[in-house]
């Protein structure tokens, strides 16, 4: 860069003439400023250095994510990194539809619940467990996950705690279901002395213990392991309490070793790998039995091996969505951390990502709607409430509800 002289007459940067002796030194250039334009002009003698420096660069859209105490004094962190695409309005779609679907669903599995005193035993507790993190998922996860996708400009710590529900809700979702399995196997293995063991205080005692689990599972990123000290050290940010803005994404914010170490390896694959045994000792004593029956020449041997069969398949059904609601996902994010250089097709994260969401809106099928009870309890409500028609066979629909 050319040196700045007065009274030339000439542009900046220009040749120069030669110097009278009264002009100041050079001023220094600015590290990463393009050339500055001319000051303007001042009496011989006067010293630049107290009254003019060159002018900062604009500060861009990509220097307000990264440079946190540097945003310019009045600006908005919360502006928005671009438009929402044309994608992103698919994947805001298909989101929403997963969450009119999943919430009103399950909300109807809680109100059956409370309607009918019938169906207050231990199973459908868990069932009800499942369904107040499937509604939360609907309700909550999914307008959070929108608000990641389109990814706003925000403080570390804020998006951290827009991602972390997510993680609560989904390991709630996990544990509710290994809990409903280990009630099932309960059921087969000791149905004598089920209901002296699995009461319903004990019930509510495993459903809090669930809870607590997933907000400790959950909240983990917020006690430290999360990716803000690694995000310092790429940016050379050394102040340890300046605010740090960044483009609020998960994989911004959620270390992927937390996910794949801790998060998968601990709290989703083994409850998966347990659940398969569990419900493979299942099809074992409901195989036993049913031979024992037909093997005894019970009263209606064909009633029970129907029944029988619809809880196999039902179970056999749950397996199926659980892992492949879950897994995809989990195994993007091990090639993510095992093979860095490894790139993903969006189309793919998106679909894993819809699977998860999914598994909200499936369980009411599952668990609700393959249920006898179940099906009773909702076409009553659903002629009460909504077609407003009084129930003339109450006592049939009652003694339906309790069998």
């Amino acid at each position: 860069m050319l040196p700045l002289r007065l009274g030339t007459g000439r542009a900046c940067g220009s040749p120069t003439v030669p110097s009278t002796g009264t002009e100041p030194s050079p001023l220094p250039e600015h590290p990463s400023a393009p050339p500055p334009a001319c000051p303007p002009r001042y009496p011989a003698g006067k010293n630049l250095l107290l009254s003019w420096a060159p002018p900062k660069p604009a500060l861009g859209l990509q220097d307000k994510v990264t440079a946190g105490p540097q945003l310019e004094r009045g600006g908005d962190p919360s502006i928005m990194a671009h438009s929402v695409s044309a994608f992103q309005a698919a994947y805001i779609s298909i989101e929403v539809l997963i969450a009119l679907v999943s919430v009103p669903g399950n909300i109807l599995v809680i109100w059956a619940v409370k309607m009918n005193q019938a169906l207050r035993d231990a199973t459908f507790c868990f069932i009800v467990s499942l369904a107040v993190a499937d509604v939360a998922v609907g309700a909550l996860v999914i307008p959070l996950a929108i608000i990641i996708n389109i990814g706003p400009q925000t403080e570390f710590y804020s998006c951290l705690m827009v991602a972390c529900p997510v993680l609560i809700l989904t390991e709630s979702s996990i544990l509710a279901l290994l809990a409903i399995a280990v009630d099932r196997y309960l059921r087969v293995k000791i149905p004598v002395r089920y209901k002296s063991m699995v009461t319903p205080r004990r019930a509510a005692v495993a459903i809090a213990c669930c809870w607590i689990v997933s907000f400790l599972v959950g909240l983990t990123p917020m006690f430290g392991w999360n990716n803000l000290n690694k995000m310092r050290r790429t940016q050379e940010l050394n102040a340890s309490h300046t605010q740090f803005v960044i483009k609020c994404q998960f994989e911004t914010v959620i270390s992927m070793e937390y996910m794949v170490y801790f998060n998968f390896f601990v709290w989703v694959l083994p409850p998966l790998v347990l659940m398969l045994l569990i419900y493979l000792e299942v099809f074992n004593l409901i195989r036993k039995q049913l031979n024992k029956k037909v093997s005894s020449s019970s009263n209606d041997p064909q009633k029970y091996y129907g029944k029988e069969l619809k809880i196999a398949k039902s179970l056999a059904l749950v397996l199926f969505l659980f892992a492949l609601s879950w897994l995809p996902l989990h195994i993007l994010n091990c090639i993510t951390l095992f093979c860095p250089s490894c790139e993903t097709p969006h189309i793919l994260t998106y679909t894993a990502i819809f699977l998860t969401h999914g598994n909200s809106a499936m369980n009411p099928i599952v668990y609700a709607f393959r249920i006898k009870k179940f099906r009773t309890a909702f076409l009553q409500i659903w002629n009460q409430y909504f077609c407003c028609k009084t129930n003339k066979n109450a006592g049939t629909t009652t003694a339906e509800l309790g069998n």
